[in-house]
Formats: structure tokens, C-alpha cells, sequence
């Protein structure tokens, strides 16, 4: 496929409205339609709706990547490496706490790359990052 087209990603959140301004607000993202129990947004030209569902009492689970506990499931975005580094920085402006700061990943090797984790105000756990060499996103 050599086109990229815009995934579609549903998540569930226990506080639609706190979730709703921080998409919104804090991630300056889109809003779209919405319902009392869904909203839209246009996460970094992504389809993602959240809905509403009871809080789960599931454990959360991590796995070892390069030294650090990353948190599964996640997701995120690719950002470009200049977009990730001001990103980062509004993130801070923000208050965000960070699950694992911004920081490189990889360095020197294959798929060398800046990320970052958060959690959502749900609790869902996000993932941004950036390719030194986005010719490498796949490369093994």
C-alpha cells in the first residue's frame, strides 16, 4: 500500500466529558459529531472516537523495551521529528505527567526514535513518537 489513509481507533473512557476537553483542550484535537455516550476526534488526521464504558478494575500490564516499563495496550502517532520535539514541550507546558518522559530510544541503531508516554484522563495509555529516519519506521 503506498498511500496512507487514516486508521480508525475506539476506546473506552469512564468520564466522557473530562476525556472530551482533554483531546480537545490539552491535545488540540478536532472535535467531531458526538452522542451523550461517544465523541469524535481528528487525532493527527485519525479517526478516533471515545465512548463511554464503566471504569474496568483490569491490571494494567508493561513490557521491558529498551530499559523502560511500557505500557500495553497502547497508542499513538508518528510524528515528524521536529513536530515530536514541540509537542513534547507544549505537553510539559501542559502539566502532562509523563508514564516515561521524552527521551531517545535506540540511539545510533536501526529505528532510532523519540517517544513519549501519557496516560489519557481514562487512563489510556498514549505513545508519541518520531523517526531520526522515517525510512526506517518498519526496518528490522
Amino acid at each position: 500500500m503506498s498511500q496512507l489513509t487514516p486508521f480508525h481507533l475506539a476506546i473506552p473512557v469512564y468520564n466522557l466529558e473530562a476525556c472530551r476537553v482533554f483531546y480537545r483542550d490539552v491535545l488540540n484535537c478536532k472535535e467531531g459529531r458526538s452522542s451523550d455516550h461517544w465523541v469524535d476526534f481528528n487525532f493527527f488526521g485519525h479517526q478516533l472516537v471515545i465512548h463511554f464504558k464503566e471504569k474496568s478494575l483490569e491490571e494494567e500490564t508493561n513490557n521491558a523495551v529498551d530499559g523502560k516499563q511500557v505500557p500495553v495496550p497502547h497508542f499513538g502517532v508518528v510524528l515528524p521529528w521536529d513536530s515530536f520535539h514541540a509537542f513534547a514541550e507544549d505537553l510539559k507546558q501542559e502539566n502532562i505527567q509523563f508514564i516515561i518522559e521524552p527521551h531517545i530510544r535506540f540511539k545510533g541503531l536501526v529505528g532510532e526514535q523519540a517517544t513519549l508516554f501519557f496516560k489519557d484522563p481514562a487512563g489510556n495509555a498514549l505513545e508519541f513518537k518520531a523517526f531520526k529516519d522515517m525510512s526506517q519506521v518498519f526496518a528490522k
